[in-house]
């Protein structure tokens, strides 16, 4: 008899493991991917989630699981970060900023990714020999021609102080969208008569230092490139920059409501909304049949009341205040 106890005992543990089990597939898991902290993305996660809830999933209802983790700014942490989530074997992944998006496209073929605050492929380096994109990318990217005129803005605001108007900028070395980005303007400059003054670095550590020699060197105003170091180290570019009187100007609208005086660029929470509304496609489908990376939708023209009038700067009708 006590065999088949035993047996018995083993059987209804089975039974019980297996039911966990299958209701853990009833409920899909989305593992959310930052790259680093920063008030000017996190409305990208926020359109995400709401656009998911909008279309049927939250986690109210109990009928999808997003797991969230932040490198917090540290590569081999965000390498951890999607390496967990692809043993999980997540439903699919959401990648807020460039860094995101590429580990995670090095990482798995199979699981699908979800863009957003990310270039397109292209840019990423990302294109397989035949020229194509891995097929397990879509979400929402951006490409460089919307720099073009924020970089352009700069003349329409600002006088230069002697002859030519004078631009000092930064970017990371170590990433290709930065030094791409850098490229375009140099190009756009050198079109528009403006002397661009551009110092690389390789981490938001060196920000200071580096904005500092740039300010040495008397320029008019400092464009703030989109790359992840001057996001994480805006702080210290804008009051370094706010000492010498110095105007930063951008193509990110986030930077704007953090101190920046104007741009032109994407609204971080469309764009991760427009992303959230492709993975509850997926979600409701199964399938990524006719998904793809698609540009941004949402674009705006914005300035920062406080920054403008610091540096008497009129600003065109077109512009909208940040709140």
């Amino acid at each position: 008899m006590k065999p088949l106890k035993y047996v018995s005992l083993i059987f209804l543990t089975a039974i019980i493991s297996a039911c966990h089990s299958g209701d853990k597939k009833t409920v899909p898991v989305v593992g959310f991917v930052d790259a680093f902290e920063d008030a000017s993305i996190a409305p990208a996660r926020t359109g995400f989630v709401d656009a998911l809830k909008k279309n049927g999933f939250s986690e109210d209802q109990k009928n999808i699981k997003i797991e969230y983790s932040n490198a917090q700014g540290s590569i081999p942490t965000l390498t951890q970060i999607v390496n967990q989530f692809v043993s999980e074997k997540v439903d699919l992944m959401a990648t807020c900023t460039t860094l995101s998006s590429i580990t995670a496209a090095q990482k798995t073929k199979t699981i699908p990714i979800f863009m957003m605050v990310s270039p397109i492929v292209k840019l990423m380096k990302l294109e397989g020999a035949d020229g194509k994109a891995p097929a397990n990318l879509f979400g929402a990217v951006e490409d460089l021609n919307y720099i073009d005129t924020s970089f352009s803005n700069i003349p329409r605001f600002l006088k230069p102080k002697a002859g030519k108007l004078v631009v000092g900028m930064i970017y990371n070395q170590s990433e290709p969208q930065s030094v791409d980005a850098k490229n375009r303007i140099q190009s756009l400059a050198d079109k528009m008569n403006i002397t661009l003054i551009a110092l690389p670095l390789n981490s938001s550590a060196d920000a200071q230092l580096v904005t500092q020699a740039l300010l040495n060197k008397n320029i008019d105003a400092f464009f703030a490139n989109p790359d992840n170091t001057v996001f994480s180290a805006f702080e210290t570019i804008l009051k370094s920059c706010n000492q010498k009187n110095v105007p930063i100007f951008t193509s990110e609208a986030g930077l704007v409501q953090r101190g920046a005086v104007a741009a032109f660029g994407a609204d971080i929470y469309q764009w991760g909304y427009q992303a959230g509304e492709q993975a509850a496609q997926f979600l409701k489908t199964h399938s990524t049949a006719g998904l793809q990376p698609e540009m941004v939708k949402v674009r705006k023209r914005v300035y920062n009341p406080a920054a403008a009038k610091k540096y008497n700067i009129t600003v065109p009708p077109n512009f909208e205040a940040v709140k």
